[in-house]
């Protein structure tokens, strides 16, 4: 058994090791999938590493995860975060060519899977090139041994050695190839010190209950979690995204966090108001808000449906953050995201990289606080494209107020040039959720012989409204010109699991003869795509 002191341990990313001595039987992980102790989780954790050892996998190898929210995917990242080893969370929504891609880019030497994706896993395995290890979680999965066989062979006392690791999340693939995003620039003390001040940042306290909402393996939802647990809090699990049923863990946990996204809040405020009054959601504290953009009026909405909940929203990416708000500050500002975090600088420059005037737009550029870093796996040119100047951009686009407040205007890459004029969808996006029948939208462009670009909106109503009603209700708002060419109305919009509408998926619908026949159609397209929702 290690001897480490308990500021070693936690330098060495064995934080649940010094809760499991202090505080065995709290509850680190409740999940309908089974509960696990801090004492059981760091149990657990030091039999999943013992097990990788005993399949030749070595410190500073790649673990590829492949896991929905259940306790199983906590104890795979606890083990990383002690064995000097990079832990890839993929995105099980992708098909089996996609995540052998991130497999194989990622020179994974274990590829851990959850049986609910054994179609898809079974592909996978026998489709990676090079050795690896892999293991089923839950039901078996052809071509993987058991994960639960071979951690119950090992033994659960304290590793001797421990060593941080960490991880290496895939961007979305938006413009491409997804690409390993790996965070570096920072010794062992600094990880831990960084990751104390943002608990510290957020107010995480031991006594929290965090309510995982979104998919465990992105950086938000999985981040937020991560760090309740590091603070000694609990982390309630919900395996699926379901308002109501969101709704009733945060009643029956007394969840104190979470992190959510503007699709979340949305389909919460689907629920009925009287409905939502027979949950005791009063112990809700906190609410993080980020991974897309927030319409002005769902912001307003939500904080008028959690009276005592602080929702503060955050701007960052998997690359790094970047700027939170809090409610009060943006009650005065709406549609902020906020000024810099502690050590972080925000420019707005122009396309020669020179900063642009108070109030003028320009791409954001992020300098990371504390002399941390990141570069894309194997991809130098992404990389040196990404940073100048010690900064980093993701190809947003925004403006700063006089006080240093962001204003997230779009993405370089959402803007449509419509007759030689640059515009920006989001503006319209905002305007169309001020209409009472409009649930949730889309903007974006699509090639046109003539005009460059023709102006498309994908709308989600609450009941029938016409295409010349909403059209009214933009040029009554905006200018002429930013006024959609098509409307096209479905059922549901397609998002990733971020909460992100796919954008390019409608384009491409929106492009193909049977996009531009009709309403019926382009939905028919989403649901063939087999990624609605939020997950």
């Amino acid at each position: 058994m290690t001897t480490l002191s308990n500021a070693d341990l936690i330098h060495r990313g064995m934080v649940t090791a010094v809760y499991a001595a202090e505080a065995p039987d709290r509850l680190a992980v409740i999940s309908e999938a089974g509960s696990r102790t801090f004492a059981e989780l760091n149990a657990r954790a030091n039999q999943v590493l013992r097990a990788l050892w005993s399949r030749g996998v070595q410190p500073g190898s790649t673990i590829a995860l492949v896991c929905s929210n259940r306790p199983e995917f906590v104890e795979v990242y606890e083990a990383v975060l002690r064995g000097g080893m990079r832990l890839t969370a993929i995105n099980w929504h992708l098909t089996a060519d996609e995540i052998t891609y991130i497999v194989e880019d990622s020179e994974a030497a274990a590829l851990i899977g959850d049986s609910r994706f054994a179609d898809v896993l079974a592909s996978v395995g026998a489709a990676v090139s090079h050795p690896i290890v892999k293991l089923a979680v839950g039901d078996s999965i052809d071509g993987f041994s058991s994960y639960e066989d071979a951690v119950a062979a090992e033994a659960s006392d304290d590793i001797d050695d421990p060593w941080p690791g960490t991880t290496m999340l895939y961007t979305s693939g938006t413009t491409g190839r997804p690409k390993g995003v790996v965070h570096g620039g920072l010794t062992p003390d600094g990880m831990a010190t960084a990751q104390r001040g943002l608990a510290a940042l957020w107010g995480f306290r031991k006594d929290d209950v965090h309510l995982l909402a979104g998919p465990a393996y992105h950086a938000g939802p999985g981040g937020y979690a991560f760090t309740t647990l590091f603070t000694g809090g609990t982390v309630a699990i919900l395996r699926a995204w379901d308002a109501r049923a969101a709704l009733a863990e945060i009643d029956r946990h007394r969840v104190t966090t979470s992190f959510l996204t503007p699709a979340h809040f949305i389909r919460i405020l689907e629920v009925a108001e009287g409905e939502r009054a027979g949950y005791d959601l009063s112990s809700l504290r906190l609410v993080i808000h980020g991974g897309a953009p927030c319409p002005p009026t769902v912001k307003w909405r939500i904080i008028e449906a959690l009276p005592a909940t602080e929702v503060w929203e955050l701007y960052g990416a998997s690359e790094g953050g970047a700027t939170r708000v809090s409610p009060d500050e943006w009650r005065t500002r709406p549609g902020t995201v906020g000024r810099p975090w502690p050590g972080v600088e925000v420019r707005v420059v122009d396309g020669d990289g020179k900063p642009v005037e108070t109030g003028q737009e320009g791409v954001i550029y992020i300098k990371p606080a504390g002399g941390a870093t990141f570069h894309y796996h194997r991809d130098e040119a992404k990389t040196a494209n990404a940073w100048r100047d010690g900064a980093f951009t993701v190809g947003d686009v925004g403006r700063l107020d006089d006080d240093g407040y962001l204003y997230i205007t779009d993405r370089v890459s959402d803007m449509v040039i419509r007759d030689g004029v640059n515009v920006y969808p989001r503006e319209i996006e905002d305007v169309l959720h001020l209409h009472p029948e409009v649930v949730d939208c889309a903007v974006f462009g699509i090639e046109d012989d003539r005009r460059g670009e023709v102006i498309v909106a994908v709308v989600e109503a609450r009941s029938p409204v016409s295409a010349d009603e909403l059209a009214a209700h933009v040029r009554s708002n905006l200018a002429d010109f930013k006024c959609p060419e098509r409307f096209t109305f479905v059922d549901e919009l397609p998002r990733d699991p971020n909460g992100k509408v796919l954008k390019r998926l409608l384009r491409e619908t929106s492009k193909s003869p049977a996009g531009r026949s009709g309403s019926d159609d382009v939905s028919n397209l989403i649901q063939r795509s087999q990624l609605r929702g939020v997950q």
